[in-house]
């Protein structure tokens, strides 16, 4: 495909528009939006009216007038997209506070056996969490599923895990290395049968992949809000529990937000109904604000037209390395079928990170190109459909070819920053 064919492809995109609600650097492709979003233009006149006018100007008065229903209005909007209830959706703390509340909720309640199980694709804070809580539980190891490969997981092998170790399991519903896309109705009906529950990890795929929480008959999912949904730095997550179960888990993380009169300052602990339980701290008001920006414009995209757009975009970044970059030395490490892939095209080479660091460099000839590193060998490349353009895609693999056939690469040192 050459690239007028490539820009014909952007002429007709009927999500074009979107791109415009997003500040965009001059000069410079991004594909890191899987690990962290775009600026929404209107979360930036959002943070400008909360700074100026609800803080400078209103003060402690701005409470109740703006800041104390804001977790519940954006809730509604996530609850919205995943298909649930308004009060089955908590925002606020991070994903791993929110995992680690959870899963200390579900060892206590006693409503599974108390075993945990994850998988090798899993993030691995997720598993450093499920550790931390082993040291305050008297509970078996921790049953970790291995595969011959960190590109796809081995479902049937995970099912027989399931069946053989029953209790809480710990997956991501797109894993973070290779974007493999997990059957989640399937494995949910599947550990209800053997007295289990799966609480999912959402954050590589929420934004960019079709999540219908009730059909898929989950019970618990939480996530970060800054990768696809474009939340912004830090923003804060989300976590959802089906109402048949909240009544039977209690937050061990006691706050005066999860309290059933926060404002009544009693010196007791009494949890508040529902959802409202799992509060914890003050909610982080300007961060808060910021993110509604970005929920409101995947609502308004669509995310059936964003998912069938990031298809329909990786499938061409796929055909493009099988024909053009594998004869340069990179391998394919994410699943070629569309229905187990997420939304990112992870790809590898020895020489991964100076890789990264040539295209991050840009030259007269090419823009500065923002991918991610993964260790050991692997470049991610996210492909964020209300602003990844086709032509980008064509741009970031004629960029990739003149790396390699020149070498440039070489160029760059071996030694890596902090943040990859």
């Amino acid at each position: 495909m050459d690239i007028n064919q490539v820009k014909q492809e952007d002429e007709k995109d009927p999500l074009s528009k979107f791109r415009a609600y997003f500040f965009h650097p001059k000069n410079e492709l991004y594909f890191d939006g899987n690990s962290l979003g775009k600026l929404p233009l209107k979360a930036q006149k959002t943070l400008h009216e909360v700074i100026q006018n609800q803080w400078g100007e209103g003060l402690i008065r701005s409470w109740n007038r703006y800041w104390l229903d804001i977790p519940k209005k954006i809730g509604a909007k996530y609850a919205q997209l995943l298909g649930v209830e308004k009060e089955e959706i908590s925002i606020g703390e991070s994903t791993s506070v929110r995992l680690y509340q959870i899963l200390h909720a579900l060892i206590s309640s006693g409503l599974f056996p108390k075993h945990l199980t994850t998988d090798i694709l899993n993030f691995p804070t997720d598993l450093y969490v499920m550790e931390g809580l082993k040291k305050n539980f008297e509970i078996s190891p921790i049953t970790v599923v291995s595969y011959p490969n960190e590109i796809e997981a081995d479902i049937e092998k995970l099912k027989r895990t399931i069946k053989n170790h029953p209790g809480i399991i710990c997956l991501s519903l797109v894993s973070y290395k290779s974007a493999f896309l997990y059957p989640m109705r399937l494995l949910n009906r599947w550990a209800a049968k053997h007295s289990s529950i799966i609480v999912w990890d959402l954050s590589h795929a929420i934004g960019a992949v079709a999540i219908d929480l009730k059909k898929t008959k989950t019970k618990i999912a939480l996530g970060c809000t800054y990768k696809y949904m474009n939340g912004g730095p830090g923003a804060p997550a989300f976590l959802y529990v089906n109402k048949i179960i909240q009544t039977n888990l209690f937050n061990p993380i006691q706050g005066w937000f999860g309290h059933q009169r926060p404002f009544d300052f009693e010196k007791n602990y009494i949890p508040a109904q529902g959802i409202g339980r799992f509060a914890s701290g003050t909610p982080a008001i300007l961060s808060m604000a910021a993110m509604e920006a970005g929920v409101d414009i995947v609502l308004e995209a669509g995310i059936e037209s964003l998912r069938n757009k990031s298809v329909l975009q990786s499938e061409l970044l796929l055909k493009m390395a099988q024909e053009e970059l594998i004869p340069l030395g990179f391998l394919i490490e994410s699943p070629i079928e569309p229905e187990y892939r997420g939304s990112h095209v992870t790809l590898s080479h020895d020489g991964a990170w100076q890789i990264c660091q040539a295209l991050l460099a840009g030259s007269q000839s090419h823009p500065k190109i923002i991918p991610d590193f993964r260790p050991p060998n692997f470049i991610r490349f996210g492909i964020t459909p209300l602003y990844t353009q086709y032509r980008d895609l064509w741009t970031l693999v004629d960029t990739l070819k003149t790396i390699m056939n020149t070498k440039s690469y070489l160029n760059f040192s071996v030694e890596k920053t902090t943040v990859t």
